[in-house]
C-alpha cells in the first residue's frame, strides 16, 4: 500500500502524484482520519498511565484506612479501564478504515513516467524488426488455412462457453513448443529459476499483489473461496510474504508457466474474434525480488528478457512506455512490447512488465536486510515472457503463406521434431 509517514511528511507529494494518474487529492483525508486514530491511541496511552497510577494509591489508601480516598480511587481504577477500553477498540476499528483506505489507491507513478491521460499519452520507445511485405491479403489467425482445421472455437464454446479454444494436431504442438522454449530462454540464458506453482491460491495471496479487493470481478473464484490466479505473478511474489531476506541474497528470479485465468469483466464486445482475449490462457511469466535501488536497472532488463523472446522468434515488435494514465493498479513504471499482427494490420500487446517498487512488498510484508542495516521492503517486479496463446497468433499470421501453410520460426525447429511448416491441412512437415 502507501507509508503513511511519508504522507505525513509531504501530503503535497503524494497528492501531486495521484493527480498525475487523474485522480483527486486523498491526503485530506486520510490525514485526517489517521490524527483521529493517533489521538485516541494516545488518549489511551494516557488513561492507561492515570489508571496504573491509581492502582498503587488503591492499597496505601487501604491501609491508612481511608475508606473515601480507597473508593474514589477503586472508581477512578473502574472508570480508566472502560475508557481505555472503549479508545483502544475506536482506535482499532480507524486503523482498519484507514488500511481500508489505503488499499484502494494505486501505486504512485515514477517520476520517469510520462504523463498522460489515456493510451495516447504512451510513448514509443523502439521497435525491432520491420513488418514482413505479403503478395496477398494476410489473414488473421482463426482465418488461415491449416490453422482453421485445428483451432476449434464451436466445440470449446460447447464446453466452455465463449472465449475458449479446443486445439489440436500440428497448432497444439506449436503452442506446446513456444511454452518450452520461452522457459528454456529463460532459465538457460537469462538465469531465472523455474518454479512450478500452484493454480488455487487464498484470499491473502490476491491482496499481496494488489489483485484484491479492486479486480474481484477479473477473477475467478471457486465455492471453497480459493482464487484462479490471473498469472503466476501472485503466486511467485507471494513466496516472500512475510519474510525477512537477507539483502545479499536478492536479487531473486523466478519463472513458471501456468494456466492463467481472467473473468475480463471489463472487456465485453473486445477482441471477441480468435483466440487474442480468452478467459483460459498460458504464459511464462517472470518475476523479480530485489533491492529499492536495484529496481530500475531490473526493469530494464526483464524488459530485454522479454524482448529476447520475440527477437529469437523474428517477430516485429516495439516497446512502449505507458503513460500515467494507462499504468496498471501496482505499477511504478511499465513497459509493454506490442508485436505486430499482419491479419490486424497493427500492432497489439504481447508482454506487460513492471516494476511495482515497494507497493505489493507493503501488501505482503515482504522485507530484507543487509548486515548491520534496517530491514526495508523490497521492490518487486513482474512481466510476461511470454502470453503463450498472444505469441502463436503472432507466429501464425507472420508465417502464413498464400496457401494456407504457415513457415515456423527456425527457434522452434527443434522443439517440433524438425519439422519446419505447418500444412495448409494443419499437421507439421
Amino acid at each position: 500500500m502507501h507509508d503513511i509517514r511519508a504522507i505525513r511528511e509531504n501530503p503535497a507529494a503524494f497528492d501531486a502524484a495521484l493527480a498525475r494518474r487523474g485522480l483527486a487529492a486523498a491526503s485530506p483525508a486520510i490525514l485526517a482520519l489517521d490524527e483521529d486514530r493517533r489521538g485516541k491511541i494516545l488518549a489511551a496511552e494516557t488513561a492507561a498511565a492515570e489508571r496504573n497510577r491509581a492502582s498503587k494509591e488503591v492499597g496505601a489508601a487501604k491501609a491508612r484506612g481511608d475508606e473515601a480516598e480507597f473508593e474514589r480511587l477503586r472508581a477512578l481504577v473502574a472508570e480508566k479501564k472502560a475508557e481505555i477500553a472503549r479508545l483502544t477498540a475506536e482506535a482499532a476499528a480507524e486503523d482498519a478504515a484507514l488500511g481500508d483506505m489505503l488499499m484502494w489507491i494505486p501505486n504512485l507513478p515514477h517520476a520517469e513516467v510520462p504523463d498522460g491521460a489515456d493510451e495516447q499519452g504512451n510513448v514509443e520507445i523502439r521497435r525491432s524488426g520491420s513488418p514482413r511485405e505479403f503478395d496477398f491479403k494476410p489473414l488473421e489467425h482463426y482465418q488461415i488455412g491449416g490453422v482453421a482445421k485445428a483451432m476449434d472455437f464451436e466445440t470449446a464454446a460447447k464446453l466452455s462457453g465463449a472465449r475458449f479454444v479446443v486445439l489440436s494436431r500440428g497448432v497444439a504442438r506449436i503452442h506446446r513448443a513456444l511454452g518450452q522454449f520461452m522457459l528454456d530462454l529463460h532459465i538457460d540464458e537469462h538465469g531465472l529459476t523455474e518454479m512450478i506453482t500452484p493454480v488455487l491460491v487464498r484470499d491473502e495471496a490476491m491482496f499481496g499483489t494488489g489483485n484484491l479487493p479492486k479486480f474481484a470481478e477479473d477473477s475467478y473464484q471457486t465455492t471453497n473461496g480459493w482464487w484462479l490466479i490471473p498469472t503466476a505473478e501472485v503466486t511467485l511474489t507471494n513466496t516472500v510474504a512475510g519474510e525477512l531476506l537477507d539483502a545479499a541474497a536478492l536479487p531473486i528470479r523466478m519463472t513458471a508457466l501456468t494456466q492463467c485465468f481472467r473473468s475480463e469483466a471489463g472487456s465485453a464486445g473486445k477482441d471477441t474474434a480468435g483466440m487474442l482475449r480468452q478467459h483460459q490462457f498460458e504464459k511464462a511469466e517472470m518475476v523479480t525480488i530485489c533491492t529499492p535501488e536495484t529496481a530500475l536497472a531490473e526493469h530494464e532488463r526483464m524488459t530485454a528478457c522479454a524482448e529476447a523472446v520475440l527477437q529469437r522468434l523474428g517477430l516485429p515488435y516495439r516497446t512502449i512506455v505507458l503513460c500515467t494514465g494507462d499504468m496498471g493498479f501496482g505499477s511504478q513504471k511499465t513497459h509493454d512490447l506490442e508485436v505486430w499482427l499482419p491479419g490486424q494490420n497493427s500492432y497489439r500487446e504481447i508482454s506487460s512488465v513492471s516494476t511495482c517498487g515497494s507497493f505489493q512488498a507493503r501488501r505482503m510484508n515482504a522485507r530484507c536486510r543487509a548486515p548491520g542495516g534496517k530491514p526495508e521492503f523490497v521492490a518487486t517486479l513482474n512481466g510476461s515472457g511470454l502470453a503463450v496463446g498472444r505469441c502463436l497468433i503472432a507466429v501464425l499470421e507472420n508465417g502464413q503463406q498464400a496457401d494456407g501453410s504457415v513457415s515456423l520460426p527456425a527457434a522452434l525447429h527443434p522443439y517440433l521434431g524438425g519439422k519446419t511448416r505447418l500444412t495448409a491441412e494443419g499437421v507439421l512437415a
